[in-house]
């Protein structure tokens, strides 16, 4: 995923965490909350529950590759906050692109003839 489309700053994460709508899944949890800015950004992280640090960037290498194809179809104007879950460690691409779609058209961001 190109760094024009993440979230980097920890304040934006917090920003997020706090006062966006959340969506879960048994694999990866979505927090989702309005921005100012014109673009979607999409923050990545794994926490100790998910496995030692090898696992954790497993798990959020995946997920950054799960959402880069489903970028262009996304509403703009949003900053979204994507939390590894420990099934996300034996969880394929397909798997983890398909419960990203998922919790994407919950939050109302995929239109449903997409994914």
């Amino acid at each position: 995923m190109q760094r024009k489309f993440r979230l980097t700053r920890s304040d934006d994460f917090r920003r997020v965490r706090r006062t966006g709508k959340s969506y879960a899944h048994p694999l990866v949890v979505l927090i989702a909350q309005a921005s100012e800015h014109p673009r979607i950004r999409v923050g990545v992280a794994a926490g100790q529950t998910v496995g030692n640090a090898v696992l954790r960037n497993r798990a959020k290498r995946v997920l950054r590759e799960a959402v880069r194809p489903l970028l262009p179809g996304l509403h703009s104007g949003w900053d979204l906050v994507l939390i590894a879950r420990p099934g996300m460690v034996g969880a394929s691409l397909e798997d983890s692109r398909s419960a990203l779609s998922h919790l994407l058209q919950r939050a109302g961001l995929l239109p449903k003839n997409d994914a």
